[in-house]
């Protein structure tokens, strides 16, 4: 009996209303929502629908009928194909705008807050918004993506070195150019992929796992600091020394070379040896007068000058005199605590990542800073009323979680630790929501402000202050 045929999706005509979180657009049908891939507000569109849900359905536009008045020309090249920037093709005012309703309505409709009563600032927006990312991962691939015009050239040579495609772990677009790097990342990148070529080296299969060149990792500081991390699949040395060698001799200005031996399923650096090749495992960043050592394998944040400026809004929120003791949770390498120090009678940060927290340690060395105290552990385990004893109950705690927010236990250790003031920066909104209605008992929401570190995507950061509810 014949298999039968799925349903055709259906073609639909709409006004696109809004913006979701995750940067589609938004239109409405008559029973349902409609999230619409490369559709911006404004925009009457003819929408193919790919995929339906009860509730809702997603399409991408197939017809621009009438553009949005907030639609500009996107710069780069790529716009559409790697995922990097979905916005860029909105005005940055618009951007802004959008990302501060998100803000709104993640902690209106998730956390339930009543905001009549709150300082709503307007957003921060960034001094630059293309060329303002320190940090860039590039993947090596035997099979990157092609276009249609490229499927037609039997001879043209798989090797790519770029960025994943959304979704498709296995799919890499090659890169010709990125306008949120610097010139010379570019350069440096350039410079590995054809020296690649040029020495015949073998480019990474992840489905067969195979090949010997996989990953790209370049980072700057805004002193002129270049660190490069290669990774590959085997221990070659001779193989290593020649390809480093010869992108030395066309980038003399990268300072650290350095590399590591992968050999897992999966691309992170976690339980890895990093290994000098030349240089240091460190680049230094100064922020205020202070200096920031930042290892291969640390979390910093990737728009230098404008977390500069967010740390500045979190020292202020803090309100130090001088007399407080203050808790610095998830602090990193440190950036926070010891932009506190200075104001603080001391600052106690934790971290899970011990080589975050080493470079911490050597940050306040550095700088001369000594009333600062850094752990590992899981923030979890670590976080409670043994360690309060041990260490002291906070007067202000600042809290910068992942994506995931606060494990619940960190919730309840920070509504018993008695601390007045709460300064929670989070790069999700809608997990901040939710932590910040299961603070809701204890403290209050004063004020927030998005601040946003990365311009022409979705994403955006944001600054709450709370203060403890006394009885």
């Amino acid at each position: 009996m014949p298999r039968p045929q799925p349903k055709p999706m259906p073609v639909i005509e709409c006004i696109v209303t809004g913006m979701g979180e995750d940067g589609l657009g938004v239109a409405k049908t008559e029973t349902k929502v409609l999230f619409v891939e490369g559709g911006l507000p404004g925009d009457r569109v003819e929408v193919q629908v790919f995929r339906q849900k009860p509730r809702y359905m997603v399409g991408r536009v197939l017809r621009l009928l009438e553009p949005s008045p907030h639609r500009v020309e996107p710069v780069c090249k790529h716009f559409g194909l790697c995922g990097g920037c979905k916005w860029q093709n909105l005005a940055y005012e618009t951007q802004l705008m959008y990302k501060a309703g998100q803000v709104r309505d993640a902690l209106v409709r998730l956390g339930g807050m009543d905001l009549s009563d709150v300082e709503i600032q307007e957003p921060l927006g960034a001094p630059r918004t293309y060329a303002f990312r320190n940090k860039l991962e590039f993947t090596f691939t035997n099979r990157r993506w092609l276009t249609t015009d490229e499927l037609t050239n039997d001879e043209l040579n798989r090797n790519g070195l770029g960025f994943h495609l959304p979704g498709r772990f296995e799919r890499v677009v090659h890169l010709e150019e990125c306008h949120l790097m610097d010139p010379l990342m570019n350069e440096i990148r350039l410079a590995f992929f054809e020296t690649a070529i040029e020495q015949g080296l073998t480019f990474y299969d992840v489905r067969q796992r195979t090949g010997y060149l996989r990953n790209l990792m370049v980072r700057n500081t805004t002193q002129g600091e270049w660190m490069v991390l290669l990774s590959v699949s085997e221990d070659n040395p001779e193989t290593l020394k020649t390809l480093m060698d010869r992108v030395q001799e066309r980038v003399p200005t990268v300072q650290n070379l350095l590399y590591t031996i992968n050999t897992k399923a999966n691309d992170s650096l976690e339980g890895l040896e990093i290994r000098v090749f030349s240089g240091q495992n460190r680049v230094v960043q100064v922020w205020d007068g202070l200096s920031f050592g930042i290892s291969a394998s640390s979390f910093f944040q990737t728009n230098p000058q404008q977390a500069e400026a967010m740390l500045g809004l979190v020292r202020e929120w803090c309100g130090l005199s001088g007399q407080e003791l203050v808790y610095d949770l998830y602090t990193g390498t440190g950036s926070i605590a010891l932009f506190l120090a200075k104001q603080a009678s001391r600052v106690v940060g934790i971290e899970y990542v011990q080589a975050a927290v080493d470079d911490a340690c050597r940050n306040a060395e550095q700088n001369d800073i000594h009333n600062t105290e850094f752990f590992a552990g899981d923030m979890a385990a670590l976080l409670n009323n043994d360690f309060f004893e041990a260490h002291g109950y906070p007067d202000v705690v600042v809290v910068d979680p992942p994506r995931a927010g606060m494990h619940p236990d960190v919730v309840e250790a920070l509504k018993n630790c008695g601390a007045q003031r709460l300064v929670y920066v989070s790069c999700n909104a809608s997990t901040q929501a939710r932590d910040l209605q299961a603070l809701s008992d204890t403290y209050r929401l004063l004020r927030y402000r998005p601040v946003d570190l990365f311009p022409q995507t979705a994403h955006i950061e944001n600054l709450a202050l709370l203060e403890r509810i006394h009885p």
